[in-house]
């Protein structure tokens, strides 16, 4: 037997006070964060909300970047994201780097081909996987560590994106290594000339110190942009 159509009048219907607030904060974060997959990001943003977790919402729009690695969708901003979600211990277990992913509309495909880049499993060391993730986006080298400086600062958004030299030291020697051009002596060599820049800056690092190094990628044959 079919239920009888219900009527509401206005009376009868009460709206929680919080609700407009909470649908007006999801469509900014939506319009700003602009995933792939809106319904899985929606389930995946409500979540964490009610558990007060870091939402998957990026910090500003952007605009993806231009190259054809990148069809699939992942950008700098995304692996912000990640990185706030899933940094606050050393390693991240596998299952929770994919549950994320798929929280931002990812391919599985895509994540995959980064963790076997770098044979990483089970208990990911979140420092390598973020270093070849942000390589994986394109470019060279030292555009990859320009996005690990953005993602990894505590500066304001658009600001210097300092990290600590320490941090830097890591992950370019780590993907300098895993480019396999680069020779222990070259490694030291690059990490020499930024030693002065690195102590007036008060033993931080930005981009900007290591942009306009006359150092060429060895796979390419020029000098990075």
């Amino acid at each position: 037997m079919p239920l009888p159509d219900v009527m509401f009048c206005a009376q009868q219907i009460e709206i929680p006070p919080e609700f407009p607030d909470i649908l007006k904060q999801f469509t900014k974060a939506a319009i700003r964060t602009q995933p792939h997959d809106v319904l899985q990001w929606s389930a995946a943003y409500f979540a964490a909300l009610s558990k007060g977790e870091t939402l998957p919402v990026k910090e500003r729009f952007e605009m993806p970047v231009a190259t054809q690695k990148n069809d699939t969708g992942l950008t700098p901003g995304l692996l912000k994201i990640l990185h706030k979600q899933l940094s606050q211990k050393n390693f991240v277990p596998e299952f929770k780097l994919v549950e994320k992913w798929k929280d931002l509309g990812l391919p599985m495909e895509r994540l995959k081909n980064i963790l076997r880049m770098g044979k990483l499993q089970f208990e990911i060391e979140w420092l390598k996987f973020l270093a070849l993730a942000c390589s994986d986006l394109g470019g060279s080298l030292f555009t990859a560590l320009k996005y690990v400086c953005e993602i990894l600062t505590t500066d304001p958004p658009g600001g210097a994106a300092h990290i600590k030299i320490e941090t830097f030291t890591y992950i370019f020697t780590y993907l300098a290594k895993m480019d396999g051009e680069f020779t222990e002596e070259k490694i030291e060599e690059i990490l020499i000339t930024l030693e002065e820049d690195v102590e007036k800056q008060g033993g931080l690092i930005q981009p900007r110190n290591f942009k306009h190094l006359q150092v060429k990628d060895p796979k390419k044959n020029e000098t990075p942009q």
